[in-house]
């Protein structure tokens, strides 16, 4: 299963040229993989409330094509990737059936008092693997 998420492309969003900023695509994937987690039923508050959190690893961005000022765009997340304390996700921005960007991040899993690794609670990981992708 995959997780969509549409949204336009606003002026402040854009250059001189009225083309997307490149970190845009960030602040874009970050808030998809937050409207994953309402979807889900949970929320990055709730998570710090139990001593979770997720914090960025590593990202990897294949820009492709631009986006442009008025575009209405999709992004879809997927889980590549699983291990106890740590996820891969792939986040592809599309316009139409056509391909922009391609993210591919590294989420670890921490307590957010003392950022050390903690293993991922089962009942979370289970949500988490109703969007995985196999390659």
């Amino acid at each position: 299963m995959k997780h969509k998420m549409d949204f336009h492309i606003y002026y402040q969003d854009t250059d001189a040229g009225g083309i997307v900023y490149h970190s845009n695509y960030l602040d874009y994937a970050e808030r998809a993989r937050s409207e994953l987690l309402f979807d889900m039923g949970v929320s990055n508050t709730i998570l710090a409330e139990q001593g979770l959190a997720f914090v960025l690893r590593q990202v990897h961005i294949d820009y492709r094509k631009p986006a442009r000022l008025d575009d209405l765009l999709t992004v879809e997340t997927v889980v590549i990737g699983m291990k106890n304390a740590s996820m891969e996700m792939e986040q592809t921005f599309f316009k139409d059936d056509d391909v922009l960007v391609v993210i591919r991040l590294q989420l670890a899993f921490v307590n957010p008092n003392n950022l050390r690794p903690i293993r991922i609670p089962d009942t979370l990981k289970e949500l988490f693997l109703k969007y995985y992708k196999e390659s």
